[in-house]
């Protein structure tokens, strides 16, 4: 069965049938649809699943789900327990507020603390409320637009804003940042995931992220796939 951004994405194609071009390069690519790379560099053979306590909301910006480099969808692969919904300024889907609402979960936005008000910043894990699994809402999309969503969004100013602070840099190739503190979206799952004390977890998700960019950045440069660089060894070592 199809995951939750999988589930997104072929609702936004099936409402804009005049999507922007997001392929790079001068035709349209066949791809995978399970894992969006092209055919000669599937990767869906490889696809780990670790389930988890801890769950995602992903708040996805217009036409996120449609952009091949996107890695909400690679946390969606690996963590079963991963939602997903289009951000809308305007409306607010029931599904998601019910989400939210259901008390197995504890919601806690991610991001950064200077874009939040003092009294809601943590830094780590509220102790859990009658044995309620965390919940990390991601914001997806560029930067610009993540900051939209947090700031449009008065229906998610009632949680927590976890702030992290991860002492490394981003390692992410596929899309380029002025700064090397800026992590994509599958990045700040895994360090959430690391906080969880999902470290098994954390640590699966982020080498299916380094599989993922490798294959497709040979992809992109014409050449096969680099099956057996660091970043697909790391991953074979974790999942056997």
């Amino acid at each position: 069965m199809p995951h939750a951004v999988a589930r997104l994405r072929a609702t936004c194609l099936a409402t804009n049938p005049t999507r922007p071009h997001l392929d790079r390069g001068p035709q349209r690519k066949d791809r995978c649809p399970r894992c969006r790379l092209i055919p000669t560099h599937c990767l869906c053979a490889l696809q780990p699943v670790v389930p988890t306590r801890a769950g995602f909301c992903l708040l996805m910006a217009a036409f996120e789900p449609l952009k091949p480099s996107n890695t909400g969808w690679l946390i969606a692969d690996v963590v079963p327990d991963t939602a997903a919904f289009a951000w809308s300024r305007v409306a607010v889907e029931p599904a998601l507020l019910a989400l939210l609402d259901d008390p197995q979960w504890q919601p806690c936005v991610v991001f950064p603390a200077e874009f939040a008000a003092p009294e809601r910043v943590v830094t780590g894990l509220a102790p859990a409320v009658a044995g309620a699994r965390p919940l990390f809402i991601l914001l997806d999309g560029t930067w610009s637009e993540a900051c939209k969503i947090f700031r449009k969004s008065p229906w998610l100013h009632r949680f927590p804003v976890l702030s992290l602070q991860p002492d490394q840099t981003s390692r992410y190739r596929l899309r380029r940042s002025l700064h090397g503190h800026h992590f994509c979206t599958a990045e700040v799952a895994a360090l959430c995931l690391a906080l969880a004390d999902e470290h098994h977890a954390a640590q699966v998700l982020g080498a299916w992220l380094d599989v993922f960019s490798s294959r497709y950045l040979c992809a992109r440069q014409s050449v096969p796939p680099a099956v057996d660089d660091a970043a697909h060894q790391q991953l074979r070592a974790l999942v056997g």
